[in-house]
């Protein structure tokens, strides 16, 4: 039989579904792209929002609709919170747990799978079938302890847990073997990373002296896990110049509410010593708007405070009450007309922010990574992440390649390659 499997979420998710398919390769498994074709369709689902569990139980649908005599499968983080509302969704022949996601192949076994395929869809960066990708995901931390009181994600990941550092360099050769020119360090709390008193600045410091890849990028920080230290790390070129810090909010009065750690004096100091560290760097972030209690003068607040920041991007999402966080509890509601009007309102904010830190780099030439092509057209990424766009006979998949950046294009920018010649490393690694 055949198998696809399809990730929702975060990094942390794509990082376990590329884990779960070298289990299922390894396994003799085939890979498939089509559920018409599959006989078992995996989805690893999200629970962070409200949306992300109805878009969880509309693939699962879609994925019978397709194929009606497919069997469904549902791990990840709605499956560890809510089961049994996963289990109800006609079709559905298996519930998995987080903790038992790295089972699945035994558990597959059981629902007599003798072969299988996964594969993670094209805008999500897809796996091809000898299980090697431009860019690769490695988990190195999974769970949190900080219970901030609107996320979820402490009850579904459990505590914060950390990889042992000589099976990540071990992942990364690996990776690099393979073929992977950049790998991305994911985890729940990245910054968190304490592995019998080995933090994540020695991680980096090893991976990068132990291995050979050629570009390294984290998946998130937290503002309060910024120090000097760290980030003169950047200075070696194999780091990407991309952070992602979340904020969540620019008020202090909601950041109190929110129980994070960290004020927006803090977030603005974390952010100031990046950009005086690294050249180009593009820090892009997360917003909440319509958290319970915001009000009209704290939402302008933290719009005022995003548009002094310039991020580079910045993910906006209305407030969604999880169930078993304090904040789900609170009475004093934003009503929901309101919350789409502020959510509106920052997400032309970020439109404005995201095409603001493009065209600064209008007529550079930079690396790119070539990632994926559709009709013709081929994209991939500078380091600091901006999307580049081009027109090219060639297949220059999985290539680092100069590429002069020009007109805006869409969600990145248009580029003209102008050396063919792939980059390899930079000199003497830095």
């Amino acid at each position: 039989m055949k198998i696809v499997l399809e990730s929702l979420g975060c990094k942390l998710n794509q990082a376990e579904a590329e884990s779960l398919v070298r289990q299922l390769v390894e396994a003799g498994h085939q890979i498939v792209a089509s559920v018409n074709e599959a006989d078992i369709y995996i989805l690893n689902t999200c629970t962070v929002t409200q949306t992300a569990d109805a878009k969880s139980r509309h693939l699962l649908r879609l994925a019978r609709r397709r194929n009606p005599n497919i069997q469904l499968v549902a791990t990840g983080c709605y499956a560890q919170r809510a089961s049994g509302e996963l289990a109800e969704i006609e079709g559905v022949s298996l519930v998995v747990s987080n903790e038992g996601k790295s089972s699945l192949p035994f558990l597959l076994d059981e629902l007599g799978c003798a072969n299988g395929f996964c594969s993670i869809p094209e805008d999500r960066d897809s796996i091809d079938g000898s299980a090697s990708r431009t860019r690769a995901f490695i988990k190195i931390q999974d769970g949190c302890n900080k219970f901030c009181s609107y996320c979820i994600v402490p009850l579904v990941r459990g505590g914060e847990k950390s990889q042992p550092i000589e099976q990540i360099i071990s992942e990364v050769r690996q990776r690099v073997a393979d073929g992977a020119k950049e790998v991305v360090l994911t985890g729940t709390e990245v910054g968190a990373y304490d592995y019998e008193g080995i933090g994540l600045k020695t991680l980096l410091e090893r991976i990068l002296s132990e291995t050979d890849i050629i570009r390294l990028r984290l998946s998130s920080l937290q503002p309060q896990e910024i120090s000097t230290e760290l980030i003169r790390l950047w200075r070696d070129r194999r780091l990407c110049p991309h952070f992602h810090l979340s904020l969540q909010s620019g008020s202090d009065a909601v950041l109190k509410r929110m129980k994070r750690l960290y004020t927006t004096a803090n977030y603005q100091e974390a952010v100031s010593l990046i950009r005086t560290i690294v050249p180009d760097v593009a820090i892009t972030t997360d917003i909440i708007t319509g958290f319970p209690g915001e009000t009209a003068a704290e939402f302008e607040e933290s719009y005022n405070f995003c548009k002094q920041m310039g991020f580079a991007r910045i993910h906006v999402f209305p407030y969604s009450p999880r169930e078993g966080t304090e904040a789900a509890a609170s009475t004093v509601k934003v009503a929901d007309k309101v919350k789409r009007q502020r959510n509106q309102k920052l997400l032309a904010l970020a439109e404005e922010c995201s095409l603001d830190f493009r065209k600064r780099f209008t007529g550079r030439t930079m690396l790119v990574l070539w990632e994926g092509q559709s009709d013709g057209i081929r994209s991939g990424h500078t380091d600091n992440y901006i999307k580049v766009y081009t027109e090219s006979d060639e297949d220059v998949s999985n290539q680092l390649l100069q590429v002069k950046l020009g007109e805006i294009r869409g969600d990145g920018m248009w580029g003209e390659i102008i050396e063919t010649a792939e980059f390899s490393r930079y000199p003497n690694g830095a």
